[in-house]
């Protein structure tokens, strides 16, 4: 057992901390859009039916063998799976639970440093002198460098400052950096999510000449059901995938997180209460904005275009030009980039920590040389996404970190829950400290229901995607296969030199027990 790894000082501050790593852009920008295109209030039952029998179940497995994986000094998948099953081939299986944070972080982190740019835009009243979409979208590929002729140099100032600020909370440690940053942060993120919410909930019917386009019938846009949407197989994924994203579930995060709390505090009430921090966020601001506010300015064809329109369209183009129709918008579209900024960064240090960990734990080295070694690594490979950006690197990235290697991710780790840890021995570690005990219908579903959810969710998710996807079917330009190949060959290069650090590491203990 390792005495000299960190701890988190409070249990307040690990809760804020995993549910700061879960509220991300996805809570304020992906959640409203899937919920509007896909039944509205129908979409919810899948989404709870997914929280409770797989985002719930997961979410309690992976902060168990956390905590179980400190107990021996072990912070990262490959440590923490090699300690509950001794076998040679885990550790290496582990290395998606590294590998993963790292592919999001690397694009992750250059998508967060726009919300910092356009905050400032905002504030100074730059953003809002685009009066129309078509001007909004250009001045968002003028500023990332897309478009032809425009200077890159804007988005690599505000890059800079965004990577330097991640890692100087990691270079400050769990207790120093994350912690003291989740503790401000996530109380900052939703007192401003709340402001913004009441300014969209209290906007009655902006123009009485189209008295349909009122707050009240926005909700009821939103949130009525159509229960005809529950047929169809697509909407059960997406709401599935949804729980993954939100929850921050088979990434790994919440292994490292969890590796830190103390063999005898509660992980069981923990995780329940950063699960509904998070969900609090989503469903209950989250959705109280962006589609609210689109409805009443621009109808029910409007809001259904905006929730059409992507991740980057929402959060860049269709909001700002909403905020620019209130009375002092530019400070409200200000706090809006501002909250996204806080939601991106207690993501972002979130995806740094597990390989600061891996560094920390298997080589034994002090958190100022590892921050330094991690962040010359991570600046290198955010070099090809930023100045590759138009030819589908980020697409390509996320696919493969935020969406393939986190389902099969999630499915490895129930599967050493359940027969490498053995469901028995996992269910009492999960009960040790803990202040209340989860219902024994749990028991069931852990080890039935969600496995199977999860079988299920994989099948379809290869029968409609993954084929025509690997083979880049829907890529048209053949320049940008060339890219996203890149992408790939990038990809698979790190995870060979993790696959040697493993080596390296397991060797170096060998001859030290020897």
């Amino acid at each position: 057992m390792n005495q000299e790894r960190e701890r988190w000082k409070t249990k307040l501050g690990v809760i804020l901390a995993v549910a700061g790593s879960a509220v991300g852009l996805g809570n304020f920008l992906r959640f409203p859009a899937k919920a509007t295109l896909n039944g509205g209030g129908a979409f919810m039952i899948p989404y709870f039916v997914a929280f409770l029998l797989l985002g719930i179940p997961l979410m309690w497995m992976e902060w168990t063998l956390g905590r179980y994986g400190g107990k021996f000094g072990h912070g990262t998948a490959p440590g923490i799976f090699d300690s509950v099953g001794k076998n040679k081939f885990l550790k290496y299986i582990g290395a998606i639970g590294v590998i993963g944070p790292f592919i999001i972080l690397i694009y992750y982190i250059f998508i967060e440093s726009w919300t910092l740019a356009y905050s400032y835009f905002s504030f100074s009243g730059v953003l809002l002198k685009n009066a129309d979409a078509e001007s909004m979208k250009n001045f968002l590929v003028s500023f990332q460098g897309v478009a032809e002729g425009a200077p890159i140099w804007p988005a690599y100032v505000f890059f800079i400052i965004t990577f330097v600020v991640n890692f100087y909370f990691i270079y400050k440690g769990v207790q120093g950096g994350i912690e003291k940053l989740s503790r401000w942060a996530m109380p900052t993120l939703i007192l401003i999510a709340i402001i913004l919410a009441i300014r969209v909930l209290t906007l009655g019917t902006p123009d009485p000449s189209v008295p349909q386009q009122s707050i009240s019938n926005a909700l009821g846009f939103v949130w009525n059901p159509d229960y005809s949407k529950l047929l169809d197989a697509k909407v059960w994924i997406e709401a599935a995938g949804q729980i993954f994203f939100t929850l921050s579930v088979g990434i790994g995060v919440i292994l490292t997180y969890a590796s830190y709390v103390d063999s005898k505090e509660d992980i069981a009430l923990s995780g329940l209460a950063s699960s509904s921090i998070n969900e609090f966020c989503e469903v209950i601001l989250g959705g109280s904005i962006i589609i609210p506010a689109a409805f009443v300015f621009f109808g029910q064809a409007g809001a259904v275009d905006i929730a059409k329109g992507g991740v980057f369209n929402i959060g860049f183009v269709s909001m700002p030009l909403i905020f620019d129709k209130l009375p002092l918008g530019f400070i409200f579209s200000g706090l809006w980039f501002i909250l996204l900024f806080i939601a991106g960064i207690t993501s972002s240090i979130s995806l740094i920590q597990p390989l600061i960990s891996f560094i920390e734990d298997e080589f034994k080295l002090k958190r100022s040389t590892s921050t330094i070694i991690l962040s010359i690594v991570a600046f290198i490979a955010c070099q090809p996404v930023i100045f590759f950006i138009g030819h589908g690197f980020i697409d390509e990235l996320d696919f493969w970190g935020g969406t393939f290697f986190l389902v099969v991710f999630a499915s490895v780790e129930v599967f050493i829950f359940l027969f490498i840890m053995k469901f028995n021995k996992g269910w009492d570690e999960l009960h040790q400290g803990a202040l209340f005990k989860i219902p024994r219908i749990y028991k069931f579903i852990m080890k039935y229901i969600t496995p199977l959810f999860l079988l299920i969710l994989l099948g379809f998710y290869t029968y409609q995607e993954f084929i025509s996807r690997i083979l880049l079917e829907d890529v048209k330009n053949p320049i940008d296969k060339i890219y996203m190949w890149g992408a790939r060959l990038m990809i698979f290069i790190l995870l060979i030199i993790l696959f040697i650090l493993i080596h390296i590491a397991w060797k170096k203990r060998k001859e030290n027990r020897l």
